[in-house]
């Protein structure tokens, strides 16, 4: 395989992931069924397309990496996330999409790029693990404004509290300069306010430990709708969505998850009680305008379909 076409691969993969999350109805997000106000599927169909270069621009910079012509610390993780924060703008105008999967896929894809890999065989998750550890932490003061700068751009909602170099802060970009604060211990100041930082901060654990092994042993013997979605549940159901903490608090996170674990016990989209349960419980989570919507669970089961697309999985 030349590095072209394993660059192209990686990025297609992620690509197929990020549109793969969004095609299925999972309970208070966004689906081709329904949307919130200003967005709708269509929109994060678009910021999958427009994030397609930047994703094959981080698996180069990885192969790079792997080949020895760029040192870890100089592959720009913060301006490949900003690069696709501002593509995603000019490509739909349905405001902030994607921005905690672009966070999450980036890195993947340069640890991808640095993971060695022959022709038809599936990619080594546990030498793609060790690297993207090292492109984590080698995250830049520099790489820690870009992404400062990619926030300002996506603008998401429910920021805003983080203990110290607050994102909403505009001294912090300053700050971080001054005080050479890379990427990564950023991170580590808001890994208890953010999973998209959680992950960063410990190696992905939700991606690799939870969320990706219940998506493979579900998706051996069961459609690709009922799989998504019911991987999206087991992550809710384990991990209190952080974005719904931040907009309405850690108790009615806690409510959402247990309502979650409820849901799938009653067996989801495979039984009729779990159906109407699981209706009843998406209804619920829309009926406060959309402030407990799950959407960093939905990141995270981004980050999940990235690794089985990227392990040859195809629907």
């Amino acid at each position: 395989m030349s590095n072209c076409e394993k660059t192209q691969n990686i990025s297609r993969c992620l690509q197929l992931a990020t549109v793969l999350e969004v095609s299925v109805q999972k309970p208070g997000n966004v689906s081709f069924e329904i949307g919130f106000q200003g967005t709708r599927a269509e929109h994060f169909l678009a910021s999958a397309v427009a994030v397609g270069p930047t994703f094959q621009k981080a698996a180069q910079r990885g192969v790079e990496v792997l080949e020895g012509r760029l040192e870890a610390g100089k592959v720009g993780v913060g301006e490949l996330i900003k690069v696709c924060a501002m593509n995603v703008a000019v490509w739909q105008q349905g405001g902030n999409t994607i921005l905690g999967t672009i966070m999450l896929l980036v890195p993947l894809a340069v640890a991808a790029g640095m993971t060695a890999q022959k022709k038809d065989t599936a990619i080594d998750f546990s030498v793609m693990r060790r690297n993207l550890k090292t492109v984590v932490k080698s995250t830049s003061a520099v790489d820690s404004v870009h992404l400062y700068e990619a926030v300002d751009i996506a603008n998401p909602s429910g920021l805003g509290g983080a203990p110290d170099l607050d994102v909403s802060n505009p001294n912090s970009k300053e700050r971080l300069i001054k005080e050479n604060v890379g990427l990564f211990e950023v991170f580590k100041l808001a890994q208890d306010y953010d999973d998209i930082c959680h992950e960063w901060v410990n190696n992905y654990p939700v991606t690799f430990d939870l969320a990706y092994p219940y998506l493979e042993q579900q998706l051996n013997h069961k459609p690709l709708n009922v799989t998504i979605v019911h991987t999206f549940l087991k992550i809710l159901s384990t991990r209190p969505d952080t974005f719904i903490t931040r907009k309405v608090g850690k108790e009615k996170a806690l409510e959402v998850s247990s309502e979650a674990k409820i849901v799938l016990e009653l067996g989801g989209l495979e039984t009729m009680k779990g159906r109407k349960s699981l209706k009843a419980f998406d209804k619920k989570l829309r009926s406060s305008g959309n402030k407990c919507n799950p959407g960093t669970t939905a990141d995270l089961t981004a980050s999940a379909l990235a690794l089985a697309t990227l392990n040859g999985y195809r629907p």
